[in-house]
């Protein structure tokens, strides 16, 4: 079976406990900067809209859908990874990249609260 049409086994469950926390003041002002900042790249929203559409994603499956280098994709799955929009977990020699549904909701939330 070709490299990019492997199954690429899931991230574990994602946290499915609701986010209770406010969307406005100085805490929630705090958050939505620094996740506008981590979606502040397009390449990084095309990321994202990538691992939405799929189970999981390895990075250089990613590389093949972005007219990128392996290591500016590598870079940008590192900003979203910090930002906690995404996780990857180790499978073998590479990283299965997905969405943190979480905290895309919040940052759905807090967009929305303006």
């Amino acid at each position: 079976m070709a490299p990019s049409l492997k199954r690429v086994p899931a991230c574990g469950p994602p946290n499915a406990e609701p986010d209770r926390r406010p969307v406005e003041g100085a805490d929630a002002d705090e958050e939505l900067a620094l996740l506008a900042k981590a979606v502040g790249h397009p390449a990084r929203v095309q990321i994202l809209r990538l691992l939405v559409r799929r189970d999981a994603c390895i990075c250089g499956d990613i590389v093949d859908e972005l007219p990128l280098a392996q290591s500016t994709v590598s870079q940008h799955l590192k900003v979203l990874k910090e930002a906690g929009l995404i996780r990857g977990e180790i499978d073998g020699p590479r990283v299965s990249y997905c969405v943190e549904p979480r905290t895309l909701r919040r940052l759905r939330a807090l967009v929305g609260s303006l």
